[in-house]
């Protein structure tokens, strides 16, 4: 209906014009013939109306094919849409539309120009991890394999850096990977108690320097998920459990069941987190209250962490009182088929 009035309103003069008309016809068959008047009257009027609708349709028809051509020039502005929408409109409103795609094919030509730089940089950081891999291989077969000609100090101070270098690498990956059009996951049953041992270990410098105590209640659980994607999220809880840590840091891992998911508690002992900073700790670069422990935070890895769980269709909550630890808990849902999970 609005529709309708706003067409009435812009074609307003040229309506007024026919009923004008209408009207002095009508007029003029009164004044020559009062008799014939009455007797076509009800004729003159159906006529009217009649005119009147198929004027209204064709003007919506006619709007209807401007929208369309307008809708399809804005979402591609070629020469080829412009021509049609052109076409179908008056000159002066074409001038409007030569200037519209000017500058339509300028951003459009600067988005492009953008991409193109954006995907060239994500490639070489990406190229960067990747051919750091080495250095860092070969220091971890130096501290495997030579570790007696080293100091065991050393030897810890060198473990600890090659950790907290791979754990920047990796992060930088996943980052590039979770941003990729492409995605190659393998869904299938993964052993919590083993994919959880493979993270500590990687972490057990880090682990090890804090004296962590490692408190484990996981059986021999599985969940459906994809291995590499829930080891990253389990590396990335860790690290910042460690990064946060408490003077006696302690880490929990735990697990309980229900009808509709595997509920996966990941919780320390650590500062935690403000109440009024928690809804916000998996948003990008959130880093939270400026304390001593969080000036050099990036806020990149829980959210890297919810990313990835997005990713995997797994959903996160937290939890943590001010000072007394920091919960994070991923439910894994149960899959329904014929012959359950």
């Amino acid at each position: 209906m609005k529709r309708l009035w706003r067409m009435i309103e812009r074609y307003y003069p040229w309506l007024l014009l026919l009923l004008g008309v209408d009207c002095f016809c009508a007029i003029i068959l009164w004044i020559s013939d009062i008799q014939a008047f009455q007797t076509l009257s009800g004729l003159v009027v159906l006529t009217s109306l009649l005119l009147f609708s198929a004027i209204l349709f064709v003007l919506n028809k006619r709007e209807t094919t401007r929208r369309e051509l307008f809708r399809d020039f804005l979402s591609d502005p070629t020469i080829c849409n412009e021509e049609r929408l052109l076409s179908a409109i008056s000159r002066e409103e074409g001038e409007s539309i030569r200037l519209l795609a000017s500058v339509l094919q300028e951003h459009k030509t600067e988005s492009n120009s953008m991409a193109d730089a954006l995907q060239d940089y994500e490639e070489y950081v990406e190229g960067w991890a990747h051919e750091a891999k080495t250095p860092l291989s070969l220091l971890t077969m130096l501290l495997d394999n030579r570790s007696n000609e080293m100091s065991p100090p050393l030897q810890a101070k060198l473990d600890y850096v090659r950790s907290q270098l791979q754990e920047d690498v990796t992060q930088m990956l996943y980052y590039a990977r979770l941003k990729s059009s492409t995605k190659d996951y393998q869904f299938k049953d993964i052993n919590l108690n083993d994919c959880l041992g493979e993270v500590l270990e990687d972490y057990a410098p880090l682990l090890e320097e804090k004296q962590f105590v490692i408190i484990n209640k996981l059986q021999s659980e599985t969940v459906y998920t994809d291995r590499r994607g829930l080891q990253f999220m389990l590396g990335q809880i860790v690290r910042n459990a460690i990064k946060y840590s408490s003077d006696s840091p302690m880490l929990t891992i735990s697990m309980i069941h229900s009808e509709i998911a595997d509920v996966l508690s990941v919780e320390d002992n650590g500062i935690g987190v403000k109440k009024y900073d928690l809804p916000y700790i998996f948003q990008k670069g959130f880093t939270g209250d400026s304390t001593d422990s969080r000036k050099k935070a990036t806020g990149i890895g829980l959210y890297l962490v919810k990313k990835m769980a997005d990713d995997l269709n797994l959903c996160l909550e937290a939890a943590s009182p001010w000072e007394k630890g920091f919960k994070i808990v991923i439910f894994f849902p149960k899959l329904k088929s014929n012959g359950g999970k």
